[in-house]
Parts: C-alpha cells; structure tokens; sequence
C-alpha cells in the first residue's frame, strides 16, 4: 500500500507554517489524538532528536517514541516511530505560493507493523485516513486564525 497523502493550502509564509506543523510540542494543538508529546534528553529539532507521544487511538491510549529523520526548514520535516507493534512514518512537506506569502502543505503518513502489529496496520490506516483531513483542517485554522 502506499502512504497516505494529504495537500492542504494554509495563508501564511512557509517558514511560519513549517516552524509550527513540524514541532511535535504544537501537535496536540492541531492533531486531536494527540494526548501528549515529551522530548526526550535535550529536544532539539534535529535529526537524531526523540519524542515521545501518547495519543488515543480508539478507547485505548498509547505511548510512542519517534526519531526525527529529517529538518530541513522551511521546507521539510519526516519522523518515524523507533518502537511498539505499529510504527509511523509522517513527513510534512511545506511548498511557498503566491511569492511565499502562502504555503501548500503536503502530508505523507504510513505504518510499519512489527510482530502482531502487522495484522493491525490495514485498521491503523483506516483510522488514519479518517482523522488525519480533520487534524489539518484544525491547522489550517489555526495557522490562519492567529494570523
């Protein structure tokens, strides 16, 4: 299967989009499952850094450690979960419009299932699909709201 991809377009500049969307400490603000986000050791934005987060998935909550693999602002950020049964791989993919006045915004998430969590990847991505459009019209909102 291929990833899951969302393109959204947001009216602010690329750098003010990407240095919001790509902290993991604002998703809770914008991803509604999103519980909690900590940064383990220092938390910095760069590859190598780790998070961890607790989101709610169906009646249930669970925690995840993702590693940034990739910081290249205001352009680019991807993460992939290092641990658990089910592990994502998000990027977020910021592209300027209108002489960077505005932003396009493309999501890309995907699952790797690991022991018995590969029979739960076809459901994770079910889900997915259905919560992620309303996360990024949240941050559309957002981003445009305190403008």
């Amino acid at each position: 299967m291929s990833a899951l991809t969302n393109t959204i377009e947001i009216d602010r500049r690329p750098d003010e989009v990407f240095a919001y969307a790509s902290d993991p400490l604002h998703f809770p603000e914008w991803q509604a499952d999103v519980l909690e986000v900590h940064f383990e050791g220092t938390g910095g934005m760069e590859v190598g850094s780790r998070f961890t987060t607790t989101r709610k998935i169906g009646p249930n909550e669970r925690t995840m450690t993702q590693e940034i693999t990739e910081v290249q602002p205001p352009r680019r950020f991807a993460a992939h979960g290092v641990d658990g049964p089910i592990r994502p791989h998000a990027s977020i993919d910021v592209e300027p419009l209108d002489d960077g006045e505005r932003s396009r915004v493309t999501f890309e998430l995907d699952f790797e299932g690991h022991g018995f969590g590969k029979a739960l990847v076809s459901a994770v991505r079910q889900l997915a699909s259905r919560g992620a459009p309303a996360s990024h019209k949240r941050l559309k909102e957002r981003l445009e709201a305190h403008g």
